[in-house]
């Protein structure tokens, strides 16, 4: 189960064969570290620090959600016993998590199987995500949940008049909360791209693109720093959990690591709508590059003593609130250097790549027990105050694939084209897409000059 740790630095150079391999390596201890996550009655338990079920954290349906996705890639890359998982964590949302009466998911059912109320964007959107991955893979009864899954998030979740998600409803859909946020608006655009590539409906990929463009235009009178709470009318709430700043899902002041995803996703979506014109794709490369360059100036090796890592938050001036490091922040790190080198051909983002990648070897990867530890503090030790154990695999197991994809295509779709080795006569498709980014991706010379800027 355990992964050793590189000894050669090659291993974190961005498009080498040593690169590679040391992918597949991470890929494959993860998705063996995830094996026991089924609970007897569907869905996904909680991981603890060595991979067991823990059934006190209750079955969460955005765990549920991102392990039927994962071990979706992981149907497509091969991985044994991939399907079954999938079907497990299916039958939960199938069943216990789905609210028979009034639609819709719950957040989580506990222990003795109570549903824990309200009606959670963030969640749905997951739903969305893994039911998409879930179908592309032809899983019985994936469609259906997807279907279901889009009609729900349409009818409570999307306001079409302001181009973004509301965030929280009570159990019924009958009181909607005033709080809107940007954390489920990013993951219900990662859902959206998704859509658009597994249904090929550009309609998805216009509706993300309504939220990329306030995303954009928020972070660029803010010097790039995305707010991340708002009122009910979309009026940035600066302040918001000044009382609670290490909040797990809605932390306050900026997210460093937030602002990493977005760049990934902006760029994902600047690619991929046939729509843009040049011009306006440019301007929102630039944009994300913006949103990269300023969350790592302001959370990387910013804490007391210059240690590497990146901060969770800062305030709005760039200093770093709650300085201890989250797993995810680095895996997404990863995917979005990959990204924007690949669209750049940029030097700098190579080398925070391997930078990157030689941190997460270092401090993250559990060599011992497998799989990586979600928490560090600014010293990098492992601590569990927001994330105790290894509650699941979406974001380590993503950024294992991602820098070997072509950025305009959703992590999924994207595989099963490179997978599948299908033709490329259809032009704009996924798999074509996939041909000509393997072809000229890396110039010569790339891997040398990496190495000697580590």
């Amino acid at each position: 189960m355990s992964l050793s740790k590189q000894a050669n630095a090659g291993a974190y150079v961005l498009g080498t064969d040593e690169n590679r391999e040391f992918l597949g390596k991470v890929r494959d201890d993860l998705l063996g570290f995830g094996h026991r996550f089924p609970a007897p009655q569907g869905g996904s338990y909680w991981l603890d620090d060595v991979g067991e079920p823990d059934p006190s954290e209750g079955i969460q349906t955005w765990i549920t959600c991102r392990m039927t996705h994962v071990y979706s890639l992981g149907a497509i890359a091969g991985h044994e016993g991939s399907t079954e998982l999938v079907d497990a964590a299916l039958r939960g949302l199938k069943g216990i998590l789905h609210d028979d009466r009034n639609g819709g998911w719950y957040p989580s059912v506990s222990e003795d199987g109570t549903p824990e109320p309200g009606k959670v964007c963030y969640t749905h959107a997951f739903v969305m995500l893994a039911s998409a991955s879930a179908t592309l893979i032809g899983r019985p009864g994936a469609r259906e949940l997807l279907d279901e899954a889009t009609a729900t998030f349409l009818t409570h979740f999307w306001d079409d008049e302001a181009g973004l998600a509301v965030d929280t409803w009570n159990t019924e859909f009958t009181e909607l909360d005033p709080y809107r946020g940007v954390n489920a608006n990013m993951h219900t655009t990662e859902a959206f791209l998704a859509l658009a590539d597994v249904l090929e409906d550009e309609t998805w990929r216009r509706r993300a693109g309504r939220i990329v463009r306030h995303v954009v235009g928020w972070s660029e009178r803010n010097e790039w720093r995305i707010p991340e709470h708002f009122t009910a009318d979309w009026v940035p709430d600066l302040e918001f959990n000044a009382d609670k700043k290490d909040d797990q899902f809605k932390p306050y002041g900026a997210t460093p690591g937030h602002g990493i995803e977005w760049a990934r996703l902006i760029t994902q979506y600047a690619l991929s709508d046939s729509s843009l014109d040049k011009a306006e794709r440019d301007r929102l490369v630039e944009a994300a590059e913006a949103l990269f360059r300023r969350a790592v100036e302001d959370g990387w090796a910013t804490t007391p003593g210059g240690r590497d890592g990146l901060a969770y938050t800062t305030d709005w001036a760039g200093k770093p609130v709650v300085t201890d490091r989250m797993h995810w922040t680095l895996a997404e790190a990863v995917n979005t250097s990959a990204t924007l080198f690949a669209v750049t051909q940029k030097q700098e983002y190579a080398q925070w790549y391997s930078r990157f990648w030689a941190y997460i070897d270092e401090y993250l990867i559990d060599h011992d027990h497998g799989s990586w530890f979600h928490q560090l503090d600014c010293d990098n030790r492992v601590i569990a105050t927001v994330w105790p154990g290894k509650s699941d695999l979406y974001h380590a197991l993503q950024c294992t694939l991602i820098p070997l994809l072509t950025p305009s295509v959703s992590v999924a779709p994207a595989l099963k084209e490179r997978e599948d080795g299908i033709a490329a006569e259809r032009g704009g498709s996924a798999a074509a897409r996939q041909l000509r980014y393997d072809a000229g991706r890396f110039p010569a010379s790339v891997a040398w000059s990496i190495l000697t800027c580590m």
